[in-house]
């Protein structure tokens, strides 16, 4: 797995971890069951503070993506590519709105209109 950050970019660094993360998954490198290095470990291979990583690792449990298990580190879930795929379409369409001057709000509308 190999995990990329921008050190100068504006996106936060625990962002860019998850992002890398999710593009793992939906490219599936990453797959259901699969383990994620430990916190301590991609922190030191980064060279970021650990509670970055712990702070990525939170959103993707929170996302459904992962399961944090004390003593066995986060693994993968089942149904995480399809969420993965998904949230990384998000993160484009996000990037695209940015580049064309469209706030989260009007994305929002955008999306509700398309999504009925």
């Amino acid at each position: 797995m190999l995990v990329r950050i921008d050190p100068s970019s504006t996106v936060p660094l625990y962002e860019q971890v998850a992002a890398s993360i999710r593009g793992e998954l939906a490219h599936q490198r990453l797959g259901p069951g699969d383990h994620l290095p430990a916190a301590r470990e991609l922190a030191e291979s980064l060279r970021i503070n650990v509670h970055t990583v712990l702070r990525a690792y939170a959103k993707l449990r929170d996302e459904g993506l992962i399961e944090l298990r004390r003593r066995r580190g986060a693994v993968v879930t089942g149904h995480a590519s399809d969420h993965a795929r998904l949230a990384a379409l998000v993160d484009d369409l996000i990037a695209e709105a940015r580049r064309v001057g469209v706030g989260p709000d009007e994305l929002v509308t955008i999306v509700r209109g398309k999504y009925q």
